[in-house]
C-alpha cells in the first residue's frame, strides 16, 4: 500500500492535471490506509469504553488509540498537503467536467479535515471541514445536474458532517432530503453511464435521513449503531 500511495505522490508531482480515473486511484489509494484505521478507532474507543465501565486499566487500549490516531493524522495531512499545494490550486470550473474535478478535489479536502474532526478537539479543523464542503457545494448546485454522482456524493458526506461533527441533525435532515428529493425530480434524465452510481447514493441518502429522523425516544442506540451513516 505504502509503494500506491507513493506511486501516487509522484505522479502528482509530475502532473497535477489529473485524468478521472487518476483522480479515483488518488482517493482509493488514501481512502484504503485511512478507512481502515477509522474503522479501527473506533473499534478500539468501544473497548476502552467497556473497559472503564468494568472498572479495568484501559492504559493498553489507549495508548493504541493514540497510535492509531497518530497514522490517521498524518495520512490525513499528507493529503490535506498534496490538495493545498499541488491540486487544487490548479483546477478550473468554466466546463461541467473540470466543474466534476473541482467539486471532488473541495469535497476530499473536506472530507479529511472532518476525519481528523473526528478524534482530534480543534475548531479551526472543524471550520475548515465546512468550509470546503461549503465550497464545493457552491460549485456542484451551480455547474452540476442534481443526479450527477460526485454533487450526490458530497451532499452525503456533507450531511455526515452536518450530523456526526456538528451535531446538527435538522441541517443534515434538510440537506440529504433536498439532494434526494432533487435528484428523484430529475431520474427520467439521468445518464445510463451514471445511472448505477447514483442510484446507489441515492439510497444511502435516503438511508440516513430514516436513521436520522427516527424517534430517539423509541431506541436505545450505543455509538456503534449511530454509526451507520455511510459515506463516499
Amino acid at each position: 500500500m505504502k509503494i500506491w500511495l507513493e506511486s501516487m505522490k509522484n505522479a502528482i508531482n509530475l502532473n497535477t492535471q489529473l485524468s478521472s480515473d487518476e483522480r479515483n486511484l488518488f482517493s482509493v489509494a488514501y481512502k484504503n490506509v485511512i478507512g481502515s484505521r477509522r474503522t479501527s478507532w473506533r473499534i478500539i474507543c468501544n473497548i476502552i469504553k467497556k473497559e472503564l465501565e468494568k472498572g479495568i486499566s484501559a492504559e493498553l487500549s489507549a495508548a493504541y488509540r493514540k497510535k492509531i490516531e497518530n497514522e490517521l493524522e498524518t495520512y490525513c495531512k499528507e493529503v490535506l498537503k498534496l490538495l493545498d499545494e499541488k491540486i487544487i490550486p490548479t483546477v478550473e470550473n468554466d466546463t461541467e467536467v473540470q466543474a466534476e474535478a473541482a467539486v471532488f478535489y473541495w469535497k476530499m479536502k473536506a472530507d479529511y479535515y472532518r476525519y481528523m474532526a473526528e478524534f482530534m478537539e480543534d475548531t479551526t479543523i472543524i471550520k475548515s471541514s465546512l468550509d470546503a464542503y461549503k465550497e464545493a457545494y457552491k460549485i456542484a448546485v451551480a455547474q452540476l445536474v442534481s443526479t450527477n454522482p460526485i454533487r450526490l456524493g458530497l451532499a452525503l458526506n456533507f450531511s455526515v458532517f452536518y450530523y456526526e461533527i456538528n451535531k446538527n441533525k435538522e441541517e443534515a435532515c434538510d440537506l440529504a432530503k433536498s439532494a434526494f428529493d432533487s435528484a428523484v425530480a430529475e431520474l427520467d434524465s439521468i445518464s445510463e453511464d451514471s445511472y448505477k452510481d447514483s442510484t446507489l447514493i441515492m439510497q444511502l441518502l435516503r438511508d440516513n435521513l430514516t436513521l436520522w429522523t427516527v424517534d430517539q425516544t423509541d431506541i436505545n442506540q450505543d455509538e456503534d449503531e449511530n454509526d451507520q451513516t455511510d459515506d463516499t
